[in-house]
């Protein structure tokens, strides 16, 4: 159904912490895979190269159309020419303006960007510190050639292991385990579609929470950045999806002296605009979220940045451009756009408040941190001890996170249209901005 009209603009200022921020650590030794690397998926019919002509209008009736959606006026850029995903939005993660979309409601494959709404639904239920023996049981069912992080039955693991398998690797084995903590798989997947329909994310039907090939599994840009949002309200979700490596637990060893030693070995991001890669800078300001690709669905990925006090997100699908590393280039394209755009262009259209926004100081989720008995005030937290966030400040154990290095002032909330639908004014997300810049950037 067509969003509510928006009846005031927001004029709420905040301001942030001044904070000093870190260098991008170094590279893993071992790194992690392309997304050409990620699951391969079960075989499953390509989907049509063709949007349907009539689309979901969620959002706005022009969201609905096939093609490109942009007000082109004077002093607003043009849009980049060289993308070539099927799909693609670009929405500030702030007011819910869409600036820009093409086949923003075409429902496609959504590979392991389906991650971010099991993480969105889950994350509220277990401690972080909460341990789990795996068991056969846990492991069964993961599709062949999937993204795994090396999860071993019989060993234990804290949640706070299993979302950064999730978060960092993708891996398929932590999502399944974390399932099997929910009472199964089934439960999990009707839990999800449960969240997606209280999102508004209606084009979205879960059918494996891991983001697999499976038949009838598809989401749209529009709802994978809705999700993002949601998602990005909570503290332990932007931990976890801005941190670039961490050390993960391995096997249970005996030592020198016959005493069980566990070993570790460390994990890095797949998100390239996050860790970077040989033909992928750093995206300056980048602060996650996911990445994915499977047969079926091709390459995906949502990110969101923040520049000059703009918070953007960006959800590219399927580019058809045969390039290495082509979903992270054409998803920086946009985000250069979109901030450049940014207090210039006329939205085409509006990321939708949660069906529940109507209940009084309700937020996306059970729990707004995250964390379960979390305050969500977005204050400190960590993303754990051993894990390297993308910019941090040293705690006084010695542990890094974000939560760590960033604050909220005064804790402003603003109202955003259809409801009571709170979220933070200024998320507290990794200080990005001034750490490293794009080739061509202006100092």
């Amino acid at each position: 159904m067509p969003a509510p009209k928006k009846t005031a603009r927001r004029s709420l200022l905040v301001t942030s912490a001044v904070l000093s921020s870190l260098a991008l650590a170094a590279p893993a030794a071992v790194a992690a895979p392309s997304p050409s690397a990620s699951p391969s998926g079960s075989p499953s019919a390509s989907p049509s190269a063709t949007p349907p002509a009539s689309m979901s209008t969620v959002g706005g009736a022009r969201l609905g159309e096939p093609g490109t959606q942009v007000n082109l006026a004077s002093g607003v850029p043009v849009l980049p020419k060289d993308v070539s995903a099927r799909s693609w939005i670009v929405a500030d993660a702030e007011t819910g303006d869409v600036l820009a979309a093409h086949n923003a409601h075409w429902r496609l494959a959504p590979a392991s960007t389906l991650k971010m709404l099991f993480a969105d639904t889950l994350l509220p239920r277990f401690p972080r510190d909460t341990k789990h023996k795996v068991v056969p049981s846990d492991l069964a069912g993961i599709g062949p050639g999937s993204s795994m992080v090396g999860i071993k039955e019989e060993e234990t693991y804290t949640v706070h292991d299993l979302w950064l398998g999730v978060f960092l690797r993708s891996g398929n084995d932590a999502v399944h385990v974390l399932s099997a903590m929910n009472k199964g798989v089934e439960n999990t997947v009707k839990d999800m579609n449960e969240h997606a329909e209280e999102l508004q994310a209606l084009d979205t039907n879960v059918v494996s929470p891991d983001g697999y090939d499976a038949e009838g599994q598809v989401s749209s840009a529009y709802d994978l950045t809705l999700i993002a949002r949601s998602g990005m309200q909570k503290k332990d979700f932007r931990e976890y999806a801005s941190t670039v490596s961490a050390k993960f637990p391995g096997k249970t060893k005996k030592g020198k002296k016959g005493k069980p030693v566990r070993e570790s070995f460390e994990i890095q991001n797949t998100n390239r605009l996050l860790s970077g890669d040989s033909d992928v800078p750093v995206y300056q300001g980048i602060a996650g979220v996911k990445n994915g690709n499977t047969t079926n669905a091709g390459a995906t990925f949502t990110g969101v940045a923040e520049r000059g006090g703009k918070v953007l997100l960006v959800t590219v699908m399927n580019p058809q451009k045969p390039e290495h590393n082509e979903v992270y280039k054409e998803t920086a394209r946009l985000f250069d756009w979109g901030f450049k755009a940014a207090g210039k262009v006329q939205p085409v259209g509006e990321l939708v408040p949660p069906k529940g926004a109507a209940q009084a100081g309700a937020q996306p989720g059970a729990n707004p941190s995250g964390e379960a008995g979390g305050s969500g005030d977005g204050g400190s937290g960590t993303a754990g001890t051993g894990s390297k966030p993308v910019a941090s400040a040293p705690a006084a154990d010695g542990s890094s996170g974000i939560g760590t290095a960033l604050g909220i002032t005064g804790g402003v909330l603003v109202l955003l249209a259809g409801g009571a639908f709170l979220v933070n004014r200024r998320w507290p997300l990794p200080d990005l901005v001034r750490r490293r810049t794009r080739p061509g950037d202006e100092n």
